[in-house]
């Protein structure tokens, strides 16, 4: 009879379950789009990472290490030590301004050898890579993603030209096409030149970031580990390996690792926006004591022909868990709908890789859970309802 109170009061249920089912539908996206990526840079590729491998919160600061040195790209580039490793790829990375003429933008700096092109599967659009000649000799050369280019360039040229990247020009000799995110990297803002240059001339650092291994053939990935590990414990004179300064990860521990905080993160947010279906259950609760007052004299009516209150206390619970019911499959429909929305815009506005995904596990959820919140929430009117006398409630005005 109230349809506008009943919307009203359900509002609550239906805002929850849209917003968990957007926030689990996003987060299978995110979580297949940076597997894909990683997929992507090959199964024959390992990573080498300074610092202590984290365990949990406290561990991230550890992984801020200077451990990896130019002794170890050595140590790893013997045969003896590592022999089914094929290419070493030392990394350094971080933000640096660059301008040219009047116009200035802070991209990524990547620091790199040419492998990169290998591993991430791209190329510059326009000019060439750098060659070894140019990482031994420190020169002044940068590859730069589509967004810097319009930046600093808009439509004219920009191969051959100069950018200054703290007091250095750097010529440009690449431009990468319009790439997108790709794992954790966008190429589009993203600035690579050697190595070398970036460790010596912007970062004024004798560490790497990241070492990057190749291996001849990825049923070796196990025995090269175990070889990368007892080379860098040498490297480093560890003997006790609870007490390494690096860790050694494979693209299968990598998915693995991102799969496992991806989902830690979505059962989270999941979690701190059910917040509201508490609220939306309060509402209801609210409304189905306001229900039993002003149907006093019906309950009173039923009973004096004979209703129990068994009978009254099912006809207002199952009355609650409608309302919530409804209110459920209204938030699937709209946490789908905007869900979809989101990833269109994702996928065509910003350029991400990004596919959209309906996660059955939220759907189940958001069903059972607002159920469960009608049956919670109902009892205590359900009870009160079923309690009163048929006397007093027929005399009730």
């Amino acid at each position: 009879m109230h349809k506008s109170r009943s919307f009203l009061t359900i509002l609550g249920i239906v805002i929850g379950i849209t917003a968990i089912m957007m926030v689990m539908s996003l987060g299978k996206g995110a979580q297949n789009l940076i597997l894909s990526q990683i997929q992507n840079i090959g199964a024959k590729t390992i990573a080498i990472i300074p610092g202590r491998e984290p365990k949990g919160i406290t561990d991230v600061i550890a992984t801020f290490s200077d451990s990896l040195k130019n002794k170890d790209i050595e140590a790893l580039g013997r045969k003896e030590n590592a022999p089914h490793i094929t290419k070493i790829m030392p990394i350094v990375f971080g933000g640096e301004t660059a301008s040219y003429g009047n116009e200035t933008y802070r991209p990524t700096i990547f620091g790199v050898t040419d492998f990169f092109t290998n591993i991430y599967g791209i190329y510059p659009d326009e000019g060439r890579v750098f060659g070894d000649d140019e990482i031994k000799s420190y020169a002044n050369v940068v590859i730069i993603g589509s967004k810097i280019k319009d930046e600093l360039f808009g439509d004219s040229d920009a191969i051959n030209q100069k950018i200054r990247i703290k007091e250095r020009n750097y010529r440009v000799i690449g431009i990468l096409s319009k790439q997108g995110q790709s794992g954790f990297l966008n190429f589009d803002d993203t600035a690579i030149i050697p190595y070398t240059t970036a460790q010596t001339y912007i970062f004024g650092i004798k560490h790497f970031h990241r070492i990057v291994v190749e291996t001849d053939n990825e049923a070796n990935i196990d025995s090269t580990v175990k070889d990368i590990e007892a080379t860098l414990r040498a490297s480093h004179n560890i003997t006790d390996p609870s007490k390494d300064d690096f860790f050694v990860q494979t693209q299968a521990q990598a998915i693995e690792t991102v799969s496992v905080i991806t989902n830690i993160l979505t059962l989270f947010l999941a979690a701190v926006t059910a917040i509201s279906l508490i609220v939306g259950g309060v509402g209801i609760m609210n409304i189905m004591l306001v229900s039993v007052t002003e149907r006093t004299r019906e309950i009173g009516l039923r009973k004096a022909i004979g209703v129990t209150d068994k009978n009254i206390l099912t006809q207002f619970l199952f009355e609650a868990v409608m309302l919530t019911g409804v209110g459920g499959v209204i938030g699937i429909l709209m946490g789908t709908f905007l869900s979809f929305i989101t990833a269109l815009i994702l996928s065509k506005v910003a350029g991400l890789q990004w596919v959209f995904a309906f996660p059955m596990s939220a759907a189940f959820l958001g069903i059972g859970v607002s159920v469960i919140i009608g049956l919670i929430f109902g009892i205590y009117p359900a009870r009160q309802a079923s309690q009163k006398s048929p006397i007093e409630a027929l005399r009730y005005e």
